[in-house]
């Protein structure tokens, strides 16, 4: 039995649709943020060194080198031969709306790249960006929104110094479903002042509202950062292996079986990861939460029902068939 025998991984639900593999590839597109360049905020979020997930951010290549390179190293791995565009590094809504479109088509004219993933903060997406998403969705592009919530508690959210509330969450998530542009949701597990019962209420909130997707992450420590020197200091203390094992199996029981689980945890690497260890170890970590649903016998919608029924505003999910 495999992980994605219990859970709706985005890998799979791909498969499904297009009948073999696709994969993501990484697109650092050198745009900025507003809460590192002053207009929110000065800094970045107190858990924020991008080079955990980008370490060409200061100089990146042309989108098209980023995908050769990208898919160079996926053939050789999987096998694969049909791409998303993730447009991954710091806020890629977050620019002029011709810039914008230039570099979201730049990543289309490559004949196997199938569409685009563009992850960006809620308080960045205003309609002129929903709209030209959901045009290239409309042209039958694969298209997402991947919205960087975290938490679903405003006070998590400045204690973290994240530069906006659950509220841009709503605005920006209801805006897209309008425009039938499916929206995965990032939320990080174990913020500071956060445990397992806020973990479940913002993911009942982010239900509640219909997101599409989900992505599950765990707060690692990496160099460079506030979160770095609470932690060296001891005023954080991170979650351990087994604590967002049994969390992470707890979200996805209480997750409907429509919603696709982009990821389910996430890592930094080696060079800059402080602590815990074990976010270094992604497939320890995934082995852990399916031996976790194995041994409750329990898979991903087993306890949808102690969710929060969804708000009459959020309206049927979009169909992603």
């Amino acid at each position: 039995m495999a992980l994605s025998d219990l859970v709706n991984t985005f890998g799979t639900d791909l498969k499904r649709r297009y009948g073999e593999r696709v994969h993501k590839v990484a697109i650092n597109a050198g745009l900025s943020c507003p809460n590192r360049d002053g207009s929110k905020g000065q800094g970045g979020c107190t858990f924020c060194n991008n080079a955990s997930f980008s370490p060409n951010a200061r100089r990146p290549p042309s989108v098209a080198e980023q995908l050769e390179a990208g898919r160079q190293v996926i053939r050789k791995r999987t096998g694969a031969r049909r791409y998303l565009a993730y447009f991954q590094a710091y806020t890629n809504t977050y620019g002029d709306l011709d810039l914008l479109a230039d570099l979201y088509r730049q990543a289309l004219a490559e004949p196997d790249v199938i569409g685009l993933s563009v992850g960006t903060r809620p308080d960045c997406c205003p309609p002129v960006v929903l709209d030209l998403l959901a045009g290239l969705r409309e042209q039958g592009h694969e298209v997402w929104l991947e919205l960087g919530l975290q938490s679903a508690f405003d006070a998590t959210l400045v204690r973290v110094n994240r530069g906006h509330g659950f509220a841009e969450y709503r605005q920006a998530l209801l805006g897209a479903r309008a425009r039938g542009l499916p929206v995965c949701t990032h939320l990080i597990v174990g913020l500071p002042g956060e445990g397992r019962e806020e973990a479940l209420e913002s993911l009942e909130r982010v239900l509640g509202l219909g997101t599409d997707g989900l992505k599950l992450h765990p707060l690692h420590i990496v160099k460079g950062t506030r979160l770095a020197n609470d932690w060296r200091r001891g005023a954080y203390v991170p979650l351990d292996m087994e604590e967002y094992i049994g969390i992470a199996a707890d979200l996805v029981e209480r997750t409907p079986p429509e919603v696709v689980y982009h990821r389910l945890t996430g890592t930094a690497g080696r060079d800059i990861l402080l602590a815990p260890a074990w976010c270094s170890k992604k497939w320890l970590v995934l082995n852990g939460i399916e031996a976790e649903l194995r041994r409750r016998g329990s898979a991903q919608g087993q306890l949808a029902s102690l969710a929060w029924p969804r708000t009459a505003e959020s309206g049927a999910r979009v169909a992603v068939a």
